[in-house]
């Protein structure tokens, strides 16, 4: 008679951690944001984060926030109040999160990071009832700039 192999509870057990264990992985990924502490939107900007990719973002406060751009290699034109590092990566501003999960995920060569220039009533952190400016997403990086996504 053929010999049959079950699937047995333990072996389902050990796979179902190691998934999980996986996806923690994935989910340990440092979200750390810069700030001047005088800035209210960004806490908001953060929250957008936290919640829209399920990430835990660190906040920290700095008076120098011009050396953070430097040091991250954020063009002068690209400014806004804030600067995250994450993965390698610099999000210089109000950048969704959808656009960061989709840098993230697509890994272009080329790209240190994406910027929303100012600070764009309607983007996130910036919402103002019901005004809002069109705004763009920029990569950028050593393969130069580009529009990563446009929001009208």
């Amino acid at each position: 008679m053929p010999r049959v192999n079950r699937f047995k509870p333990a072996m389902a057990s050990a796979l179902l951690l190691a998934l999980g264990a996986c996806s923690n992985a994935a989910q340990a990924t440092e979200y750390t944001m810069y700030r001047d502490p005088s800035c209210g939107c960004c806490e908001q900007w953060a929250e957008h984060v936290r919640h829209g990719m399920n990430a835990q973002v660190i906040v920290k406060d700095s008076a120098d926030m011009a050396t953070v751009k430097d040091d991250n290699a954020v063009p002068a034109d690209l400014r806004s109040c804030h600067t995250m590092e994450v993965s390698g990566y610099v999000i210089e501003g109000h950048v969704p999160a959808a656009d960061i999960q989709r840098l993230l995920k697509e890994r272009p060569a080329g790209v240190r990071g994406l910027a929303v220039a100012g600070m764009p009533l309607g983007s996130p952190g910036m919402e103002m009832g019901d005004q809002a400016q069109p705004y763009q997403v920029v990569a950028f990086g050593d393969a130069g700039r580009s529009v990563f996504n446009s929001y009208n």
